[in-house]
């Protein structure tokens, strides 16, 4: 595709969010690339610009706000999209923003390239003379009436410089934590057909990518809403989809992105112990007080968790046990905080991601009594930032002498090469270039940082 002039148009697409927006984002590009598009960065001049957007927390929905106005801004001449959760849940707002062109959810993506294609002939009509101020192109039936949910398929066929692939398999949820404004972004749960995850990560492995990460909104939901629709896997779940990726030619490795805690079935432990499934897991906790779980309408109690991670612990030598706690969320005193960072600490998590509650217009949360002052959520961060440091070297440090496999990603900024183990530790270590994208058998021989150690390659000649 070109311009009278024989211009190939440019696209830049900025992702704003979760690996699900990732996975996504990669998926658009691929189909504005198969439409003769050239792909840019976002600093770049181009024609095209789309921003996925996110809402997850207040900051990433004014993140997305201010993104949005700021490109818009710079570049009057180029067709302006936003895309995914912000339009989904404010889409009125959206529509307000001057120079805003197409303005797509979280599904009828598969509209995207065709609607940017009438923005730019309507700028291409006006000779680029002035933004576009009248022009709001939206997929049909996207103007508010009631509509099922399907599974959206947006395959993809390559990630741009990566060493590993994100494959997202399902998409919605239905738990409704009070604090979440996500089931109203992304709808109900989706599962991709097993077919067709298993024919992309065959395409992806055999493009040489030897680990994919399977995500989703709520992954662990994967095929509830299918019933036994694979005659091959009977009762369709995360495991046995996982099960069926085992194998394929050239797939080393395959992770998740994401697993609630009662979802961690002895299925998926079995495929750890086999070797089918990475040595990790990230396993969401929100809070250590069973108190504040029960008004996040989070569906356990923390000796709930701690029992089925011990129990994939007890199964899973070496296992990583990564978490996301949140601080703040209304109600909580500083004795709630408390037992949830006594919680934490004895888990020894991996690795620790910690958050500051936000409030979601539209969720119970957001009008709850208790709000909690912005001063005690920073200084309830920063301690249990500390004590994720803290975990996380300690991890490490329980690793040293262990022999591992690293997949090499590439060069490290501080010099040598850089990479995974399948247990989600950063190793750095000495090599040739052409380790990219190996896997290198290493000894860890010191920790570095949290969730950082230094290795030595043995046997290298195999390699």
């Amino acid at each position: 595709m070109s311009d009278e002039s024989g211009h190939r148009p440019r696209v830049a697409v900025t992702t704003l969010g979760c690996k699900v927006n990732q996975y996504d984002s990669e998926a658009l590009l691929g189909a504005f690339t198969q439409a003769g598009y050239d792909v840019v960065h976002s600093h770049e001049d181009a024609d095209v610009y789309v921003i996925n957007t996110c809402v997850v927390t207040g900051r990433a929905a004014a993140k997305s706000r201010q993104l949005v106005h700021r490109v818009a801004r710079d570049h009057p001449g180029a067709v302006v999209a936003v895309a995914g959760c912000y339009p989904q849940t404010e889409r009125a707002e959206v529509l307000d923003i001057p120079g805003v062109d197409v303005v797509i959810g979280t599904r009828d993506r598969d509209h995207l390239v065709e609607l940017v294609e009438q923005a730019r002939e309507s700028h291409l009509a006006a000779h680029l003379a002035a933004p576009m101020t009248g022009l709001r192109l939206t997929p049909p039936g996207s103007d508010g009436e009631a509509r099922p949910w399907s599974y959206e398929e947006l395959p993809i066929a390559e990630f741009h410089g990566r060493t590993r692939a994100t494959v997202k398999i399902q998409e919605g949820c239905e738990q409704f934590c009070s604090y979440c404004v996500i089931p109203y972004a992304r709808g109900p749960v989706r599962s991709r057909r097993p077919e067709d995850v298993v024919a992309e990560v065959r395409r992806l492995a055999a493009a040489g990518f030897k680990e994919v990460v399977l995500t989703g909104i709520h992954l662990g939901a994967y095929g509830r809403d299918l019933g036994a629709h694979d005659s091959d896997l009977g009762h369709v779940d995360l495991a046995a989809v996982v099960g069926r990726l085992a194998g394929l030619p050239g797939l080393a490795r395959v992770r998740l992105s994401s697993i609630e805690p009662m979802e961690i079935t002895p299925a998926l432990v079995d495929l750890m112990v086999g070797g089918v499934l990475c040595r990790h897991l990230h396993v969401p906790l929100q809070s250590g007080s069973a108190r504040t779980l029960a008004a996040m309408n989070r569906h356990y109690t923390p000796d709930d968790y701690r029992r089925v991670v011990d129990a994939a612990r007890a199964r899973v030598p070496g296992l990583a046990v990564s978490t996301d706690i949140m601080v703040g969320f209304p109600g909580e005193t500083e004795a709630d905080f408390e037992d949830s960072l006594a919680f934490a600490r004895s888990m020894g998590f991996s690795r620790l991601h910690v958050f500051k509650y936000s409030r979601r217009r539209g969720t119970p949360a957001a009008t709850m009594p208790g709000q909690v002052p912005a001063v005690a959520k920073a200084a309830r961060s920063v301690r249990l930032i500390t004590l994720g440091e803290e975990m996380g070297l300690a991890f490490v440090r329980g690793q040293l002498g262990m022999a591992a496999e690293v997949l090499v990603e590439g060069e490290a900024e501080r010099g040598g090469l850089e990479g995974l183990t399948d247990n989600y530790i950063r190793v750095l270590l000495d090599g040739p270039p052409e380790w990219q994208n190996e896997l290198v058998p290493v000894t860890l021989e010191a920790a570095t940082a949290p969730g950082e150690a230094s290795g030595r390659a043995k046997n290298i000649s195999e390699v």
